[in-house]
């Protein structure tokens, strides 16, 4: 799938998205419509990046052809309660966001061994700075050019 299509998670039964964008109390959309089109702006606004569904979900890859890797994948309600992403992270990122913000970040399944991260979205307010730099923290590791260390924003990893 192209950047350009842009489509919603299609509901289980095959029909339309289901994120419809009715909101909580605490402003978060319940479904996640509106969290899910921010996070795919910020994802498509980088370089050589498709979305596809992969594992039942929105997933953003970068590179292209055989050589795409996942930098972003939604998690919407996936294995528990949450609506977030996984993404990869640099070494040491995933032990400090977790530590500094537990009800933010999370050690995700399947990937959290190999330092992936888990962004909730449905925590407001969404710091969506924090989320734009781990966007494209995620985008440079997947495409060799390194990422930033999360404790010194603006700092990169060696």
């Amino acid at each position: 799938m192209r950047a350009t299509e842009r489509p919603g998670r299609a509901a289980t039964d095959g029909g339309t998205p289901n994120h419809g964008g009715a909101l909580t109390d605490g402003g978060v959309p319940n479904d996640g419509g509106a969290v899910v089109e921010r996070l795919r702006a910020l994802c498509l606004a980088l370089p050589e990046v498709d979305e596809r569904v992969s594992h039942g979900e929105p997933t953003w890859f970068a590179g292209a052809g055989r050589r795409a890797r996942v930098f972003v994948m939604l998690a919407d309600h996936h294995h528990d309660d949450r609506l977030g992403f996984w993404c990869p992270a640099a070494a040491g990122a995933q032990e400090f966001l977790v530590a500094e913000a537990p009800e933010r970040f999370f050690r995700p399944p399947y990937v959290g061994h190999r330092g992936w991260i888990g962004v909730r979205l449905d925590v407001p307010p969404v710091d969506w700075e924090r989320v734009e730099d781990l966007v494209a923290d995620a985008h440079a590791l997947v495409t060799g050019r390194g990422a930033r260390d999360p404790s010194r924003p603006g700092s990169p990893t060696s």
